[in-house]
């Protein structure tokens, strides 16, 4: 039976530790044995508070962690952020005050191995240390996603993947969101994690997963030993079909998904949760793409006031649609492939995925869903 256990839960350490050392211990007693390298990948994106939601919260990762050094294993916890430094992140995001006094390795990934993920990507550069380790635990965040809607367990490991690589495999997969989901699953195949667990106490609503997203109190943890798993369990508790979820569907066509998948604990379904709106990419005959995709859907957007012309969605957008001017980014909507990465990593949450009243009006008319 592959289990998926859930539970209320909040961040008051006390009661917080056992719950997540009784998850750890159900589900990965036995596969973290004394000795063993294990690898704790949480969500890093970027320098955040944890009270903004956009991080797996220290306390979490702190209990996991106190968990494995108890098996007697080898701890480090990395992760490859999308801009900022790894040290700026850990300090500002309370790793370092939260993991005081614990032997553990924190260290951003930076050597790669090449890995042969299958058809169609073939080999791609990995995180050598995640390939590398006895076990990987994946510490995923509940966060909305404006390109894929919800970041869980099978897209917190694309993390794996080293710095600029990212923005370039969402350049090759381009304005095709299960073709870019098949991708995540196969990374997630190859780090193989042998236990996830999904903060979602304060989870990200809105337009996540960066700082256009908004925290709300959930008060619920999720842990399973199949991060496919984990993710249908969670988009249940949300109210959703996992079908509309990419990833979901990617792992159902490749047969990934446990047939047994059994979910235990507190199931209390979230019904208000909210959710980017997730929009086609293209729309009508290909000779009039680029007058739709320009005047009609969805695209990002940029709060001049907000901005702080830090160029940051300048030099990590993947298809080089963006360029910050004196006067405010600008968008070319033509190269512009909806990856949504320029929103995820602005620090300021200044840009924003949003439709065009041309593309509101077709909404409200049905037209586009």
């Amino acid at each position: 039976m592959n289990l998926v256990l859930i539970e209320k839960a909040r961040y008051d350490y006390r009661k917080l530790k056992p719950q997540i050392d009784r998850m750890c211990r159900t589900l990965a007693g036995d596969r973290i044995q004394a000795g063993m390298r294990v690898l704790v990948k949480p969500n890093l994106l970027m320098a955040a508070r944890p009270a903004e939601s956009i991080v797996t919260h220290p306390r979490v990762v702190r209990a996991v962690v106190e968990f494995l050094l108890g098996k007697g294993a080898r701890v480090q916890i990395s992760d490859s952020p999308a801009m900022g430094s790894f040290d700026r992140i850990l300090r500002l995001s309370g790793y370092l005050e939260a993991l005081e006094g614990l032997d553990v390795d924190l260290r951003p990934f930076k050597g790669t191995v090449s890995v042969d993920v299958g058809k169609p990507f073939g080999r791609i550069e990995v995180a050598r240390d995640a390939i590398a380790a006895d076990a990987v635990v994946n510490l995923c965040k509940l966060k909305t996603h404006a390109q894929m809607l919800l970041t869980l367990g099978v897209k917190n490991l694309f993390g794996c993947v080293v710095g600029f690589a990212k923005p370039q495999w969402h350049l090759r997969c381009g304005i095709d969101r299960d073709h870019f989901a098949r991708l995540l699953v196969r990374i997630q195949q190859a780090v193989n994690p042998c236990l996830t667990i999904m903060d979602g106490i304060f989870a990200l609503q809105g337009q996540g997963p960066g700082k256009s997203g908004r925290p709300r109190f959930l008060g619920v943890l999720a842990a399973g030993r199949s991060a496919p798993a984990v993710d249908a369990a969670v988009c249940r508790l949300l109210g959703l079909n996992p079908q509309q979820l990419a990833t979901h569907r990617a792992a159902v066509e490749m047969g990934l998904l446990p047939a047994d998948m059994h979910i235990r604990g507190d199931f209390n379904m979230i019904d208000d949760f909210e959710l980017p709106r997730m929009a086609p990419t293209s729309f009508g005959p290909p000779a009039f793409n680029r007058f739709m995709r320009r005047h009609v859907l969805q695209k990002p957007v940029a709060n001049d006031k907000r901005c702080e012309r830090c160029g940051r969605c300048q030099k990590y957008c993947p298809a080089k649609a963006v360029a910050v001017t004196g006067s405010g980014v600008v968008f070319d909507y033509n190269r512009c492939i909806r990856c949504y990465c320029c929103v995820e990593i602005c620090p300021c949450g200044a840009l924003t995925a949003q439709d065009p009243l041309a593309g509101r009006v077709l909404h409200r008319l049905s037209v586009l869903k």
